[in-house]
């Protein structure tokens, strides 16, 4: 038909020669209309596919369970220990989305990720795996727990460098402050800086539970001070645990064993949490005022929150007084993942994969002690001056609840089936393997570090 129309008028050929020129036009129009369109929101949809691609990966299967081990097992794997070539965002609060670039997001939200790559050192390459921790000599026979890194909601979370951690510590001191997850994770970070430079121990005290160690090219020190309540207490308990008499407390009063050495520090690490839930006498005015779970003593119990947030907010009010200005990291209260039982009634955690969010919730004890963290931080911070400590809050226990798998159970002793297969062990449900999910927690002080 077109034909025809050409071949018998070309007055027609003509009119539908300009008609078809306008029909282009406004097609070429709403093309361009439509590109810039999609690239106006060409960014929200890359978000969405990135964080739907992030999803997906905890969807696959964590790599294979390692054999089981009868001798002594050394894991092995590619370290990819110090890359100059790491990158960080350079915004000046939390991570920028890597998606569009201006979007901030929660560094303590998310979810843990399927990681090939692995820890950044093992139980061969790090000797300072204290024995309870050192989950592979000891027997653990799976090892898929190594496999996961911590992935903030929306943007990406760089690992660790342990080079640029040492020059940026250089000529300083950092502390970790608090009982033994303090202690379970200096060696986390000593392991990983043991592959650029190792420590050398300059003191330990009688129960090798306070420590001091020296990075002698950096003359970076860096210190453990054990001091379960933070205050003055005065515990009759050995090295297994077992209690000869309830611990006194005395809740006026701060442990001079860290505040006396508290200006010497550029950088703190302090916590605690799960002491506070033993048997207490607690005194005020070096009075016995109460206790915590002391039948039998004819006194009031004020139960275990009374006293930690009394020691709590008398931590973080001599931080805000004192003339030092120091960095200190407050890190909130670490939960167990104990099940059918405690530690002392036969609760084990056998589990071999994290959870996702909304498969656990945390128990009232944890939420308890975490409420009382947030409330007296936020109280601390809105009194601080110019002046005062930089107050930050490193607040682990939610990713840190989504880790069932990375404790060390029953391999916190050597071999503890070798003999009988079905024997009744004492777990580890509250401590982290080495290496583990603690590994991820100085991630994200070494980016709160570097973004202040």
């Amino acid at each position: 038909m077109v034909k025809k129309i050409m071949r018998s008028d070309p007055k027609q050929f003509s009119t539908m020669q300009n008609q078809k020129n306008v029909c282009v036009k406004i097609a070429v129009s709403f093309l361009c209309l439509g590109l810039a369109f999609r690239l106006l929101l060409s960014d929200s949809f890359s978000f969405s596919s990135s964080s739907s691609s992030s999803s997906m990966v905890m969807e696959e299967t964590p790599p294979p369970m390692a054999e089981e081990k009868t001798e002594s097992p050394v894991f092995h794997l590619p370290l990819e220990a110090s890359s100059d070539s790491v990158d960080f965002p350079s915004n000046n609060n939390q991570i920028q989305s890597s998606q569009n670039g201006a979007e901030k997001c929660d560094l303590f939200v998310g979810e843990w990720v399927a990681d090939k790559s692995g820890p950044m050192y093992t139980n061969e390459s790090c000797n300072l795996i204290e024995h309870h921790q050192n989950c592979m000599k000891n027997g653990r026979p799976d090892s898929g727990y190594l496999y996961w890194r911590w992935n903030p909601r929306g943007c990406e979370l760089p690992k660790f460098n342990p080079r640029k951690f040492l020059d940026f510590m250089r000529n300083k001191s950092f502390a970790f402050i608090g009982d033994s997850i303090s202690r379970n994770h200096v060696q986390s970070l000593l392991c990983i800086l043991s592959q650029v430079e190792s420590a050398v121990e300059i003191y330990h005290d009688k129960e090798y539970r306070s420590k001091i160690w020296k990075f002698p090219s950096h003359n970076f020190t860096l210190s453990v001070i054990w001091t379960p309540f933070l205050i003055k207490a005065t515990i009759f308990e050995d090295m297994d645990g077992v209690s000869s008499s309830e611990t006194q407390l005395h809740l006026d009063t701060l442990d001079t064993l860290w505040t006396k050495q508290y200006e010497t520090f550029d950088f703190v690490l302090i916590g605690g949490g799960k002491w506070f839930l033993k048997t207490a006498i607690y005194h005020e005015n070096n009075t016995i005022v109460g206790c915590h779970y002391c039948p039998g003593k004819n006194l009031t119990d004020f139960g275990f929150d009374y006293a930690y947030r009394k020691a709590i907010g008398l931590v973080l009010d001599f931080f805000v007084k004192s003339s030092h200005k120091a960095t200190i990291f407050f890190r909130t209260t670490t939960p167990d993942h104990f099940e059918n039982g405690e530690w002392f009634s036969g609760g084990y955690c056998n589990r071999t994969v994290p959870f996702k969010e909304g498969q656990i919730e945390m128990i009232d004890v944890d939420s308890t002690m975490r409420g009382i963290e947030l409330e007296e931080f936020a109280k601390a911070t809105s009194l601080g001056s110019d002046k005062a400590a930089k107050l930050k809050l490193l607040d682990t226990t939610f990713l840190s609840l989504l880790r069932p798998d990375g404790h060390p159970g029953p391999y916190r002793q050597y071999q503890p089936f070798a003999k009988d297969k079905n024997a009744k062990v004492q777990n580890d449900c509250l401590h982290w393997c080495l290496p583990g999910p603690i590994d991820s927690w100085n991630d994200i002080i070494m980016e709160m570090l570097v973004n202040p």
